[in-house]
């Protein structure tokens, strides 16, 4: 279709006003041929109005508000020529109004379908989707809004409005603006992505957006194990009585060092976890918060006096309950206390147990991997650090086996 003509003609209709005595703005669409009119939903002062412009004139209030609203209704109908252009297939005026405007049973924005894969994902928590999944959409949800309402000045975009370049805008401002981590905002594009194929799939968007874009590449991360010196140091650590708090940190984190729990699990499992085998071995068995999958072990001596240290009957967990914020600063302070110079978390204390408690002991991978409630051993492979130890021990196991062997050539 050869496109001879394509115009947008704003202008009053003075002769309704409304209660407030404003005039509508209404809006012509033409092309080739055809013609079609259509209300804005906006109104204005008369005296403002320049018809020159098809803006209001001034800097006033008002002004600069109507305006706004104009400016974002002209790059809708100019978004929705473009689209039927690209198209390239017979279309009217009719069509742009239509496209642009949505029609009642296809008209579908952003935010509306984002809250339609959040509902989703939320009934299907305990299904096939874990507890811990849910907050990520709810996240980018949130930062969607204020992106919209920052860049479009408005709460919601239709499909229909929305170019290739949304989504690098929207990624700039979550690092940008927000200051996320890469590795957080690789999460939010992918759900944006998801959306966009789902309103693809169902109708609600002429085609399937950012299907092209690639997520930013997460940072290499490596094992955040500590040596035995350190765990050593930490474990042997005097800490005054009055620093109850710095106790409880300590404790907690040698409690995952013992374990490999991690700091959602600890402070939420109860002695309905602890089950005694045959032989009368305590161990812990848990369903992690953050994917459901089953982590079973059996506990160290140093774990069960961890535990006996914070028996109390009338409490449900077997720990008292410490705020992360609160042991993140803690755990930064015993790192000053002990003299440690790496960089001390409650999860390194995972990572230690995977290296330092199991994998150097001989404790084969694959059971490490039950033991961390892990889904596959790559992920097992990242926390299961190989020492040197661990290496040179493997190594004089390999010397010894292969000692009788003879090389034939």
């Amino acid at each position: 279709m050869k496109i001879e003509k394509f115009k947008v003609l704003l202008y009053l209709k003075k002769s309704r006003l409304d209660k407030s005595g404003k005039a509508p703005i209404m809006g012509r669409i033409t092309v080739n041929r055809s013609m079609v009119q259509f209300s804005c939903k906006i109104s204005c002062t008369s005296d403002l109005w320049n018809p020159r412009e098809s803006r209001l004139k001034g800097k006033s209030h008002e002004a600069v508000e109507t305006n706004a609203k104009l400016d974002k209704l002209m790059l809708s109908i100019h978004t929705a020529f473009d689209t039927l252009v690209e198209r390239k297939v017979d279309f009217d005026a009719e069509g742009v109004k239509n496209l642009f405007q949505g029609s009642l049973g296809t008209q579908m924005t952003l935010l509306e379908m984002t809250d339609i894969v959040c509902e989703d994902l939320r009934k299907r928590i305990g299904i096939d989707r874990a507890k811990g999944t849910y907050p990520a959409y709810i996240y980018t949800r949130r930062t969607l809004a204020e992106f919209i309402e920052k860049e479009f000045r408005t709460k919601d975009v239709a499909f229909g409005q929305m170019t290739e370049q949304f989504i690098h805008d929207y990624q700039s401002f979550i690092l940008d603006e927000k200051g996320l981590a890469i590795d957080t905002c690789r999460h939010y594009l992918a759900i944006v992505k998801k959306v966009c194929r789902k309103a693809y799939k169902d109708g609600y968007a002429d085609r399937c957006f950012f299907a092209h874009f690639s997520l930013p590449q997460p940072k290499e991360k490596t094992p955040k194990a500590l040596s035995r010196e350190s765990v050593e140091k930490i474990r042997d650590l005097v800490i005054p009585e009055n620093r109850a708090s710095h106790i409880l940190a300590r404790d907690l984190f040698l409690f995952a060092c013992y374990t490999g729990t991690a700091y959602a699990d600890a402070v939420s499992v109860t002695r309905d976890n602890l089950f005694t085998d045959e032989n009368g071995g305590l161990w812990l068995k848990y369903r992690r918060k953050k994917n459901e999958l089953r982590a079973c072990v059996k506990l160290l001596p140093e774990a069960l006096d961890l535990i006996e240290k914070y028996r109390d009957d009338a409490r449900p967990t077997l720990f008292p309950m410490l705020y992360h914020p609160n042991l993140r600063r803690l755990m930064k302070s015993l790192a000053v206390l002990a003299g440690i110079k790496e960089d001390l978390t409650y999860h390194a204390g995972r990572h230690s147990f995977a290296s330092l408690i199991t994998l150097e002991a001989g404790v084969p991978i694959e059971t490490i991997c039950k033991m961390l409630g892990h889904s596959n051993l790559q992920t097992t492979q990242v926390y299961a650090k190989v020492t040197p130890k661990k290496l040179f021990e493997d190594m004089d196991k390999y010397i010894e086996a292969t000692k009788d062997l003879k090389l034939i050539l």
